[in-house]
């Protein structure tokens, strides 16, 4: 809405970061690597695509993971937290903006992930809301990096605080933004349009 906030290198900072960040860290990491333990890695390459999973600003692994083993639990019925069967805009964000206090407490994550409870690094993401303050201080440092390669092509103040905060609102916001549509499209228009190659008991599509 504002040209004042663009730049090519802001846009291709937001395609970058949402493979990086939605492709890598919530579909390999979050969703394959952890929730389904769909393959092996050594831990410290589990750790980063743990934490690009966080720069979604989709909640800590743990709660993340936990509600989507919720989802395949119980998928299309009534515990299901994002269930289409309600409707499109409860499925797509509207569950979100609900609190759902037993997603909170210390038995919800014990019975869904306590794999993920013996690892230190993921209570320390928990604590104190971490993974949120993880997520702030990236887009910081989008906007520092920008602003010291502006100052370094421009050498004037103006210009490169209109470059800092050009990479960070297209590098972090815009691409919060779609990663998050992105995400919630599996959980809505997934399972309300498309096709059905196999019968299932869900309504889950292609």
């Amino acid at each position: 809405l504002f040209p004042w906030f663009f730049s090519w290198t802001g846009v291709a900072a937001a395609v970058l970061g949402h493979y990086l960040v939605g492709t890598l860290g919530i579909g390999v990491g979050y969703h394959r690597l952890l929730t389904h333990r769909g393959f092996a890695c050594p831990k410290w390459l589990e750790h980063v695509f743990a934490t690009l999973g966080v720069l979604s600003l989709q909640d800590s692994p743990a709660r993340w993971v936990a509600i989507h083993r919720v989802h395949h639990q119980h998928s299309e019925r009534q515990p299901e937290p994002h269930s289409p069967l309600v409707n499109f805009l409860w499925s797509h964000v509207g569950w979100l903006v609900y609190v759902n206090r037993d997603h909170y407490n210390v038995k919800f994550y014990q019975r869904y992930v306590p794999d993920l409870l013996r690892d230190p690094f993921y209570i320390r993401l928990e604590r104190g809301n971490f993974w949120f303050t993880s997520y702030i201080i990236s887009c910081v440092v989008y906007f520092f990096a920008g602003f010291g390669a502006g100052w370094l092509m421009t050498g004037g103040l103006a210009a490169s605080v209109q470059f800092g905060l050009s990479i960070m609102v297209w590098g972090c916001f815009v691409r919060t933004l779609t990663v998050w549509h992105a995400t919630w499209s599996v959980n809505s228009l997934a399972h309300l349009f498309g096709y059905r190659r196999y019968e299932t008991k869900d309504n889950s599509r292609n």
